[in-house]
């Protein structure tokens, strides 16, 4: 394989801290290399490096001779004046031409550029639509090398799954900075960790870089010793979790395994119900006939929806669809249309929003934590404000750092820490991974593994999703709320399926192709809507209840076989109905 980008003996240094010592290595042609570490540690400098936007200090960079090269950083920024079309299909001198080009059509739908407007302004986008737009001005271009910072955020999951299809279609190498772990598992099958100076280079994705760095922990036994039992259970959850999270590892499995031999599950569920359900009694929240908007966007139309002890929900939809606002509904910090938000009387709620907290510059992180408490109990783990800081990664040096001087990922951290010093037993989070590296996700999601009460999450981040959450719900963005027992995996399903049927022509009866809906029209679907919502509950309900049966009827087998042919034929009834409730939604879009 061809070396297109070389580096050799690169220093890089800001102020008196040294990001990069000595650092060599290469990119070659079909790589694709996902670069992780903490907060801070050099990640965004050596992309930058790479692709020629930042000098080093000291060492060498070389390029192959007219490499075709794209760099999406996090600084990247499309001049104001610029339309969305002038930046992404500048190479196109008509409409016909570019959607001509399969890629090309594809990164306009896919990225949704095409639903921001080809005649709008980039300079007067949010900062999460200019970060698409530059992302599609990258990725249409013909390239050798493509360079990406954190290029899932801002990305719904749909999204971020076309991305990774994208990718790993395209002859392209790639070189990228994320902390999405699902996307650095599916697309990346080199790992580059920045630590302490140097990039330590491992074969395969995430879960291949986690055992490695089990293994490693292993053979050191006595070092690092609170990292290695995060590792240890990370493992567990990889090696229990979904099919296909990696491919075999390429070390030594065995020594792996056997690291995580005696590590429970994440978390016991029954335990928890039931310990939240003395904590919070029957009432916790529940919306009550709500109708809920957020500008032009229905969210909801008439729901009731009620959140029980104990339960851990992820909100999935696609971008607009209204999850921020209707986690804001869930907060008490914004009122429905109409219908009414019951909460109940033993509820302690907290809120993660994505904005940052502004707190006085010159207060002391661990003083900012002790100022919500100095103590806290998170299920049968009691903390003081220090032991919590640190579990965030703030170290006893890095606790007494005014907060004016930390950066936008510590700032994340100290919100994180002082929501939980308020010892809450509902926790509402949108976009908890924002500005997150992968060690404290992985603290994050140790606390809550242990934590008991109710959890709704909305978050781009798939694989925290599939690890904190027992269940899914989908957000249309034209009234209606579904439960997806299929999980994130059911979603993206049936959204495909639902676009490869539209494409195909394969019409609702009620609206034609293209058409614009009549309002009657939408009246009449989104009553198809609710009833179907309905039948979709009952079904639900029924197939809890057959599970219930089957518990019951473990030592008579031919009851057995009856309640399984059911329970069969429940799931493809459920599965038909979710098809179509998704299909009536594509349409109101």
């Amino acid at each position: 394989m061809a070396n297109l980008i070389n580096t050799e003996a690169i220093t890089k240094t800001y102020g008196e801290r040294t990001l990069l010592r000595d650092v060599s290595l290469g990119v070659q042609d079909g790589d694709r290399i996902g670069v992780v570490g903490l907060n801070g540690s050099g990640k965004t400098t050596l992309l930058e490096i790479l692709a020629g936007v930042e000098p080093p200090d000291d060492g060498r960079v070389s390029r192959a001779r007219d490499l075709r090269l794209a760099v999406v950083t996090q600084r990247t920024e499309t001049g104001a004046g610029t339309t969305v079309a002038d930046a992404v299909l500048a190479g196109y001198a008509a409409e016909h031409e570019w959607a001509a080009d399969p890629r090309v059509r594809s990164i306009v739908t896919g990225l949704g550029i095409d639903r921001l407007g080809f005649d709008s302004d980039v300079g007067r986008l949010s900062g999460g639509e200019r970060r698409r737009v530059a992302l599609a001005e990258a990725l249409v271009a013909e390239l050798d090398v493509v360079v990406l910072d954190e290029p899932t955020n801002h990305l719904d999951v749909e999204g971020i799954g076309w991305l990774a299809d994208h990718l790993l279609a395209r002859k392209v190498a790639l070189v990228v900075v994320t902390h999405d772990r699902w996307f650095l598992d599916t697309v990346c099958s080199r790992t580059w960790e920045v630590v302490d100076g140097s990039v330590e280079q491992y074969e395969g994705g995430y879960a291949d870089w986690v055992y490695a760095r089990a293994e490693r922990a292993r053979i050191a036994q006595a070092t690092e010793e609170k990292r290695r039992n995060l590792a240890r259970k990370e493992l567990a959850w990889l090696h229990r979790g979904a099919k296909a999270r990696t491919t075999k590892p390429k070390y030594r499995v065995e020594a792996a395994e056997a690291l995580i031999a005696d590590v429970p599950q994440p978390r016991d569920t029954v335990e928890l119900h039931a310990f939240a359900r003395r904590r919070l009694g029957k009432t916790v929240i529940e919306l009550e006939d709500v109708t809920l908007t957020a500008g032009a966007t229905l969210v909801l139309d008439r729901v009731t929806w009620r959140l029980g002890p104990g339960e851990r929900i992820g909100i999935v939809g696609v971008n607009g669809s209204g999850k921020t606002t209707l986690l804001r509904l869930l907060a008490g910090a914004a009122e429905p249309d109409s219908g009414r938000r019951v909460q109940g009387s033993t509820v302690r709620l907290a809120y993660l929003a994505q904005q940052l907290e502004d707190l006085p510059g010159e207060r002391r992180v661990l003083e900012a934590v002790e100022d919500v408490a100095r103590r806290v109990a998170l299920g049968r783990q009691e903390f003081t404000a220090s032991q919590l800081a640190e579990r965030f990664g703030f170290g006893s040096s890095r606790q007494w750092t005014r907060i004016a001087d930390l950066s936008g990922g510590e700032r994340r951290r100290l919100q994180l820490a002082r929501l939980l010093m308020t010892e809450p037993n509902v926790l509402l989070l949108d976009e908890p991974t924002n500005d997150l590296d992968i060690d404290t996700l992985q603290q994050l999601e140790d606390v809550l593994d242990s934590w008991p009460g109710t959890l709704v999450v909305v978050s781009h981040d798939r694989y925290l999703t599939e690890r904190v959450c027992d269940s899914v719900y989908a957000l249309s963005g034209h009234g209606s709320i579904t439960h997806l027992p299929g999980g994130i995996d059911e979603y993206l399903t049936t959204r495909a399926r639902t676009a490869e049927r539209t494409q195909q022509g394969g019409n609702s009866p009620d609206l034609e192709q293209g058409a614009v809906p009549t309002a009657a029209q939408q009246r009449a679907t989104r009553k198809e809507l609710t009833k179907l919502e309905r039948q979709l509950d009952t079904l639900t309900h029924r197939e809890k209840r057959l599970h219930e049966e089957l518990a019951q009827a473990a030592t008579d087998p031919e009851r057995l076989m009856e309640l399984h042919g059911t329970l069969k034929e429940v799931r493809a009834e459920r599965e038909e109905l979710e098809a179509r409730w998704l299909e009536l939604a594509e349409y109101l879009e």
